[in-house]
């Protein structure tokens, strides 16, 4: 049985090719998200732990490895960057070195102190879901990686609204949106706001 894929409004489809690469057998939407917040908490479990990760995390290799322990029991392509264009993100040959550069530009802001911690986890999580390097699970990977590089550097996490689903349809997601559409315009304090409130 296939699943008939639903996605709330801004969320980016799934291209034919990568619904193929779903491991599990399941047959609803709901099954779905189940199956993939539970690789995500095993991701963070692990996360939490790895030398490994802590070592490359601002490196396109480490946030590779974060996204494909997040969905490698969901999805064959997990850590993998798409190899086509959607509706969000930059052209799809352009993702590795773009992931690169703003990795230079957040090593950069922390050695030189350019912002407040909880702003530069929120510019970087703005880079890199802007980015979209993967076919799916943009946002909670660039939102755990934001975590995680406050968590590495000693600092407290972000609540990101009350630590709601933003992967569905509600009030929250849309307050989300709505300030990811404002830092696209330059302006990350709606997104700071949010990033910070219960």
């Amino acid at each position: 049985m296939t699943i008939e894929f639903k996605y709330v409004k801004g969320a980016t489809p799934l291209a034919e090719s990568s619904k193929k690469g779903l491991i599990p057998s399941l047959s609803t939407q709901d099954q779905l998200n189940e199956f993939e917040q539970y690789n995500i908490g095993l991701a963070m479990l692990w996360a939490g732990k790895s030398r490994k990760l802590k070592g490359n995390f601002l490196s396109v290799v480490g946030l590779q490895l974060l996204h494909e322990k997040m969905f490698d029991q969901t999805w064959n392509w997990a850590g993998k960057f798409r190899t086509f264009n959607t509706n969000l993100g930059i052209d799809w040959h352009q993702i590795s070195e773009e992931v690169h550069k703003f990795c230079g530009d957040v090593k950069y802001w922390i050695d030189q102190k350019t912002f407040p911690w909880p702003e530069i986890a929120v510019r970087f999580h703005h880079r890199l879901v802007s980015v979209h390097p993967f076919p799916n699970g943009n946002g909670r990977h660039s939102r755990l990686a934001a975590d995680l590089l406050l968590k590495f550097n000693k600092q407290a996490a972000l609540s990101w609204g009350g630590n709601s689903n933003l992967h569905a349809a509600n009030t929250r997601r849309k307050k989300y949106t709505l300030a990811l559409q404002e830092a696209d315009k330059g302006d990350v304090q709606r997104l700071l706001k949010f990033a910070q409130s219960e």
